[in-house]
């Protein structure tokens, strides 16, 4: 029994003892007791309160209280379930209960498994770390926080923490509720609390209570609060209030009890536990020495970075990992750190840092895990390693440890390495393990560890794997059912019970492999010497046969390496097949194990008969969970189950199907000997797999057997009733090959005859068959023995009608002999079809017989006429009864006639349709009779009182009600007392009854009847298809195996096969070479089906992404549309301000103006006052800032002049106009001056911002900002730069024909800005390249917005060509890399016109300017930039790329026809580019000694280059239809040449 304490004598905590005799009422509020609490707060049930807290005579003042003398233990009176109100995300609800301090851990963790039912722990996940409030850095706790909950999730751990809403408990709660499960069962938080420190823990006392816990309490309190998100608390009390650490020595004690319990049944290891360390305080470093000093010692996980004890733990860790002492001043440092971190003396540092250096001699167990660190593994795995390596376990316990927290991937990465020692057996008993745990991923990391399932499984191991899981009582039930008898408690299963299991689950006529002879034998001889073993010890072992030691063993045929004899017995066939895969998934289907059996299917052999089979195990064992009245989940669980592996099997055999036709019909008809010799179409249609029967390939191969080796699509009933009846027209019929019937199994008939030789005809002859061989063909096909058995029925049935229609004779006339003879040779044909039947026990034969509907109305019939010919022998009147019972007989054959229509695709579906009406009306029509009985003997009694007793009775109580349903009333027996009738006593009800029953029978039962007649009609008719084609299957066996001369000449066949004795099923019979070729294409099949499965997979994520990009091109095109309206917007108010810019211009110039006229005055003023002074000299007078002196025409304006007039801004120029555009300097004259000899005013690039204005603008200004709501477009970036580009002038020689290329005399200018090279570098080897951004440009000589590409020469080729060019080398290096770009440009040009049109290409090298770089002064070049993939297809040596398509097969052909088109003086080579834009093209010019000057550029390499592209260059197609010749170059070229 669990109890709690309760402090009994009250020992004041104060040494300043109060005097007041008997203790005052306020004494009694603040004097405390040393347990905490307050004298009032005591109970004072068994004694009374002290008088007085002064000691009396004799007492000891210095008495210290104790919780072994000072308390009293009483039963626990506090637990129940506390339900917590400010977790709004989810219903949070944790289990309490108090206990003491002492209490057993025994009886805690009977609590905790059985009264709070939570799942036995795995793992034990120890959190300890700070109780304060501290804050953990972001990555830490991502790392802490899903590093524990997941470790905890997918082991079963328990996590064992403070408890309390502080600290690093409540990170923990946290993160439960970020990553934990809504399952209470499976948040396995264990807060272990101290009693006395919770607030309000007052309101928790209760026995079963259910109380509601508000867990914010008051922020003046010393008291903690519980946190919400915790499963389970333990009150640990040790009479004290407000005192904390008393759980600590609770809680060690509950942890060691725990660590000793079994992690899982089946395993000797106990719980691991591991200690996850958090911040933390002095206490910690203790605690983590207690833990790694233990036995065994308890693994430690730090997070470093968590902060206090856990950093210095992480410090000292790494320190100390090659030399255990620190250096001096480390140490030094490292003490200083220790006080600093926990705010203690030198003194208690020290002790500190001697705790903390024995810690590191446990450094093995502990582990540090640094968030930050990019090579550490994921915290969930570095915490399960922890717990593996520190644990020092062998590896078979550390592989059991990492099987029940089912983590294959730790036991792949930590336990399953390469060179690790395994004791022997040791793999063995985890495989088994694994298997009865279902733990998949074990068994597929075993199987890839070299472990194969023949030499794992053996008889003791299959059955202790049947006789253990979760559904052993619906198994044993199965048994139950198998046997027909109950099992005794303590019944050990085994695997001829099994057998037994599946026989009866499968049914029919499949025979397990472990209820067969050689294996019982086997079986009970291995019991034999058990039981031997067992009474006479080693003697008599040592006297087994060598195959029985080796069945024992392994379960495997004994191989004898010589002749031997074996065991008495035994020796007649061999002792067993190995066990495999198959064995191992009919016990993971036979427990419910559906992922297990899914992997084992998978590994398996037989893809496609497994499923199957599973399929019927499946269906069958959910049919006898509805019998048994057992759990609707389970049947439908059961049920889904075999859906899915039906699934399987189609997609399969689809998959087969699409690869080859052959092969897949062959996998059906093949027979299966691990599977009692059945084959896949066999095992579908016995589980009622319709979709698997009528799938494409499935009804392919019935149609092929259906028709047998007639070749014939169209109109073959004609052709076949033409042949039955005229013979000779066989011989025109066509027949198939052996090619086309190599997948078509062979008929016994086939066997008997022994065919095989006219079977190989080979293709090309199979039109030359010998009459002999096509009549044999003929009539053993299956459907023309269908048209031979009905039309000889047929005319059966025209003999029994004559037979019962005319007057029976004293003896039968030929036509019913005919008849008699007829029914005895069908019956003798029954008899054929019972005993030639699989099964092996004339029961079993009987039963499978009389399961189909019309083998149990040919008995009744067969009895009935044999029964009534007997009669037919007698005199009357025994004969006249006999000539009845013929008339009875024939509706038994004419309804026979039904099953010949269900061959027809037509007909078939309506028969079904009858069918199921027929079996689902049962439950109607005996409702209907129950009404019709309550009428029909209510209305007969009242009618007739005085009735005797007789079997007329019976008749008149249905007679008439029954003919009423069909609409009869007897109208004229209504009321019984007319025509002056007696009536009998209540006549008058009648009529009323009648009423009353024609409306509820006729009206409403009826309609009921109609309603679901119709609705099992529209059921079927959406359904009929699938349903013809599954019960196609019985009607094709059955003619493929039935003689093919019909009653009563069958009895012919039946003395030809008595003689022969062979009867054998439709089968495919396959050699061996043809089994191991069908086998691989079946695991071929397997692996592409799981591929396109994944490949399924990917495209539906696939269609995912492209669905999301296509909504994400939406959002676009709308945010697209959006930035076009808010640039309209923008422009509309920026045209406005230009306006309103211009009508503030107009008032700054009349201001000028009267400035103007007022200098004017005072000049001439002052030149009057001079002139009366002295004479007047020359001078010039400074005008206004806004004017200059009218000299010259508009167009000759000085520039410079110009330029510093522009440098100088009118004061008045309004703001709004220098908010979005910038000051561009270096106008042309043209724009800068007008003809009336003043700057212009309304351009916005002719102004300068300057501070003082007048109070108008000010006003124009607030008025603007108040009346046009939106924010001023930002100054534009960049840098000024002059661009250069070339004009085309006139020529000189020829003004009319062609012009010439001249640089501009001015430039223009430009705001360029730099961007950064984030899509690649555009350095090459002589320039640095740099792409910018341009954002204004004069006359739109760049078009801004766009990015181009400025070029300048490296530094030190600048230097190496300045002895070239004195002055300006940069300028003219840039002018020649322009002017050899320039004349790659133009014979480009030359070259899209000359070359042929087929050749559609069209490229074209960029255009590229001078550029002057204000800022620096420096000469680059710029061009266009190019989005795209660079390429580059030659160099400047010559060497070229290998050409894969069709442009650059072009550009390498351009390259050589410049050659020859400049008379082999220039050639062209460095083209490279994106596409069909080109640029940097390298012109080489060939040296002849008279050019003492650069040409082209620094690139050109001369002749040098020239004779590396004449042997480099390969022609092509292109190079050929331009007309050049030669690898070389050595042809004549182009016949036009520009030289």
């Amino acid at each position: 029994m669990l109890q709690d304490l309760e402090c009994v004598k009250f020992i004041p905590s104060s040494r300043d003892l109060h005097r007041c005799v008997p203790v005052c009422q306020v004494c009694q509020n603040l004097i405390r007791c040393c347990c905490g609490r307050l004298m009032g707060e005591h109970s004072w049930l068994e004694s009374l309160p002290p008088i007085s807290v002064y000691p009396g005579p004799g007492q000891d003042v210095e008495e210290d209280w104790s919780i072994k003398l000072h308390t009293k233990a009483s039963p626990t009176n506090a637990y129940g379930t506390i339900d917590f109100q400010d977790t709004a995300t989810r219903v949070c609800r944790a289990k309490y209960v108090r206990v003491a301090v002492d209490s057993k851990p025994e009886l805690l963790l009977q609590l905790m498994l059985r009264e709070w039912q939570m799942e036995r722990p795995k793992l034990l996940l120890i959190v300890q770390g700070g109780s304060e409030n501290f804050t953990l850095p972001p990555k830490v706790k991502q790392a802490f926080s899903k590093g524990l909950i997941t470790a905890a999730l997918s082991t079963g751990a328990w996590i064992l923490t403070d408890g309390i809403n502080t600290g690093v408990s409540k990170y923990v709660g946290d993160a439960v509720k970020t990553f934990g499960s809504h399952d209470l069962r499976k948040r396995n938080t264990v807060g272990i609390t101290p009693w006395g420190v919770i607030d309000n823990n007052t309101d928790l006392i209760g026995k079963d209570l259910f109380r509601p816990y508000q867990p914010v309490g008051n922020p003046l309190s010393k008291k903690a609060c519980l946190n919400g998100f915790h499963s389970h608390f333990l009150l640990v009390d040790d009479g004290t209030m407000g005192k904390h650490g008393c759980q600590q020595g609770f809680r060690r004690k509950l942890e060691k009890h725990i660590q000793l319990q079994k992690i899982h049944p089946r395993l000797n290891q106990g719980v691991p536990m591991v200690c996850v360390v958090v911040e933390g305080g002095p206490a910690i470093v203790s605690t983590v020495l207690d833990y790694v000093s233990s036995v065994p010692p308890v693994p430690v996980f730090v997070f470093e970075g968590s902060g206090r004890a856990a950093d210095l733990l992480a410090f000292l860790h790494k320190q100390t990992a090659v030399d255990k002492h620190l250096d001096a001043d480390i140490k030094e440092d490292f003490l200083v750190r220790i006080g600093d971190v926990f705010g203690v003396e030198t003194e208690e540092a020290s002790w500190l840092y001697s705790l903390l250096l024995q810690c590191m001699d446990y450094r093995h167990s502990i582990t540090i895990f640094d968030s930050e660190s990019e090579d550490q593994m994921s915290p969930d795995a570095a915490i399960l390693t922890t717990t593996l390596k520190g644990t020092k376990a062998s590896p078979a316990e550390q592989l059991s440890m990492a099987l029940a927290w089912d983590r294959a991937d730790i036991a792949q990465k930590d336990i399953l390495v390469y060179g690790q020692h395994w004791q022997v057996g040791s793999l063995e008993q985890a495989m088994l393990d694994a298997l009865v745990m279902d733990r998949v991923s074990f068994v597929k990391l075993l199987i890839d560890n070299s472990m194969t399932m023949s030499r794992f499984l053996t008889v003791d191991r299959l059955e202790e794997l049947y006789n253990t899981g979760q559904t052993d009582r619906f198994l044993r039930h199965l048994v139950e059912d198998a046997k027909q008898t109950s099992l005794p408690i303590g019944y050990r299963l085994s695997l001829i019970d099994m057998g037994l299991v599946i026989e009866y689950l499968i049914g029919g006529a499949y025979r397990s492999t472990y209820t067969r002879k050689h294996f019982r034998a086997a079986y009970r001889t291995k019991h034999k010497v058990c039981t031997d073993n067992q009474n006479f010890g080693l003697k008599s072992k040592k006297s087994r046969s060598l195959q029985d030691l080796h069945f024992f063993r392994t379960a495997q045929p004994y191989k004898c390496k010589v002749e031997m004899t074996l065991t008495p017995g035994l020796g007649d066939a061999p002792l067993l097949i190995p066990f495999n895969f198959n064995d191992l998934f009919v016990w993971a289907v036979l427990q419910q194990r559906q992922q297990m059996a899914l992997f084992l299917w998978q590994h398996g052999e037989e893809a496609l008969a497994c499923a199957t089979v599973a399929c019927k195990l499946y269906r069958s064992m959910a049919f006898e969970a509805r019998q048994s009245n057992m759990d609707d989940n389970i049947a439908e669980r059961l049920k889904a189950y075999s859906l899915e592996f039906g699934q399987l099997a189609v997609d399969l055999l689809d998959c087969a199907f699409r690869q080859n036709e052959q092969m897949a019909m062959k996998l059906l008809t093949s027979e299966m000997e691990a599977w009692s010799h059945f084959t896949c179409l066999q095992m579908a249609v016995s589980s009622c797999h319709r979709p698997f029967v009528s799938h494409s390939c499935t009804q392919t191969l019935l149609t092929d057997l259906w028709t047998g080796p007639l070749n014939m699509r169209k109109n073959s009933f004609l052709k076949i009733i033409l042949s039955l009846l005229v013979p000779p027209a066989i011989l025109l019929l066509e027949f198939k090959s052996k090619a086309e019937m190599c997948h078509v199994p062979q008929s016994h008939e086939a066997m008997l005859f022994g065919l095989d030789s006219v079977k190989s005809v080979p293709a090309h002859d199979h039109k030359c068959l010998s009459w002999i061989t096509k009549l044999y063909e003929f009539y053993t096909a299956p459907v023309v023995k269908f048209w031979f058995h009905t039309m000889s029925y047929l005319a059966f049935l025209m003999l029994f009608s004559y037979v019962v229609l005319v007057k029976m004779e004293d003896h039968p006339s030929v036509q019913e002999w005919l008849v008699i003879a007829y029914i005895l040779s069908t019956a003798v044909e029954k008899t054929r079809e019972v005993l030639v039947s699989q099964p092996g026990k004339l029961s079993q034969k009987l039963k499978i017989w009389f399961s189909e509907y019309w083998n149990i109305s040919d008995f009744i019939a067969i009895l009935l006429f044999l029964a009534a010919l007997t009669l037919r022998w007698q005199a009357d009147p025994y004969r006249t009864a006999g000539r009845i019972s013929y008339c009875l007989d024939i509706i038994f054959w004419f309804i026979r006639v039904m099953d010949l229509l269900a061959v027809n695709q037509h007909a078939g579906p309506y028969l079904t349709m009858i069918t199921k009406m027929t079996s689902n009306m049962f439950y109607i029509v005996v409702m209907m009779a129950i009404v019709l009985l309550s009428f029909g003997v209510s209305r007969k009694s009242i009618l007739s009182p005085n009735e005797e007793p007789s079997w007329s009775l019976a008749r008149d109580i249905v007679f008439q009600p029954y003919w009423m349903i069909f609409g009869e009333v007897y109208a004229g027996e209504i009321d019984p007392c007319e025509n002056d009738n007696p009536c009998p006593p209540a006549s008058f009800v009648t009529p009323m009854l009648q009423a009353v029953y024609m409306f509820f029978q006729y009206i409403i039962m009826v309609n009921v009847l109609i309603a679901f007649f119709n609705n099992v009609y529209f059921d079927m008719a959406s359904t009929s298809n699938k349903l013809w084609k599954y019960n196609r299957y019985r009607y094709i066996m059955t003619y493929q195996e039935k003689p093919w001369l019909p009653p009563p000449l069958i009895l012919l066949s039946h003395i030809t096969l008595g003689l022969r004795a062979i009867y054998r099923r439709v089968k495919l019979y396959l050699g061996l070479e043809d089994h191991k070729t069908l086998h691989e294409f079946e695991e071929k099949c397997v692996q592409a089906y799981f591929h396109e499965k994944s490949d399924g997979l990917h495209s539906s994520q696939i269609n995912r992404i492209r669905a999301t990009a296509e909504r994400a091109e939406e959002m676009c095109m709308m945010v697209g549309e959006v930035s076009e309206k808010v640039v309209f917007i923008q422009n509309s108010l920026s045209e406005l301000d230009c306006q309103l810019g211009q009508l503030q211009d107009l008032s700054v110039l009349a201001v000028d103006t009267l400035t103007l006229l007022s200098a004017s005055d005072s000049l001439h003023q002052e030149e009057a006052r001079l002139a009366q002074c002295r004479p007047v000299t020359a001078s010039r007078h400074i005008l206004p800032h806004s004017w200059t002196l009218p000299h010259r025409s508009g167009v000759d304006c000085d520039v410079l002049n110009m330029r510093r007039l522009m440098a100088k801004s009118c004061k008045s120029t309004p703001p709004s106009l220098l908010k979005g555009y910038t000051v561009v300097p270096g106008r042309s004259a043209s724009q800068e001056c007008h003809v009336g000899g003043r700057v212009s005013r309304g351009g916005r690039q002719g102004h300068t911002e300057e501070g003082n204005e007048g109070a108008k603008q000010v006003n124009n200004l607030m008025r603007l900002a108040h009346t046009i709501p939106f924010t001023p477009v930002s100054i534009l970036g960049g840098e000024e730069v002059s661009i250069y580009p070339l004009e085309e002038v006139p020529s000189a020689a020829d003004s009319t024909c062609s012009t010439d290329s001249s640089w501009s005399p001015r430039g223009l200018s430009a705001m360029l800005q730099p961007l950064s090279s984030e899509s690649g570098s555009l350095d090459g080897g002589l320039r640095l390249g740099c792409r910018v951004l341009c954002t204004w440009a004069e006359q739109d000589v760049l078009r801004p917005g766009l990015v181009y590409v400025v070029k300048a020469f490296r530094p030190e080729v600048v230097c190496a060509w300045q002895k070239y060019f004195h002055g300006s080398t940069a300028l003219q290096l840039c002018l020649r890399e322009i002017q050899q770009q320039r004349a790659a440009q133009n014979m480009m040009q030359v070259f899209n016109q000359v070359k042929p049109d087929d050749m559609y290409h069209s490229p074209r090298f960029l255009d590229v300017w001078l550029v002057l770089w204000h800022s620096n002064g420096q000469w680059l070049t710029i061009e266009r930039n190019m989005s795209g993939d660079f390429r580059k297809y030659n160099n400047n040596t010559g060497e070229e790329i290998t050409p894969c398509c069709s442009l650059e097969e072009m550009l390498l052909a351009f390259s050589h026809w410049t050659y020859e088109y400049s008379c082999r003086e220039l050639l062209v080579l460095d083209i490279q580019g994106v596409g069909e834009e080109l640029t940097d093209p390298t012109v080489i010019m060939a040296d002849d000694g008279s050019r003492g000057v650069m040409l082209f550029g620094p690139d050109n390499l001369g002749d040098a280059a020239i004779s590396s592209f004449l042997q480099k260059h390969s022609c092509n197609d292109c190079c050929l239809r331009l007309g050049l010749k030669g690898q070389k170059c050595t042809g004549g070229g182009m016949t036009t040449c520009a030289c």
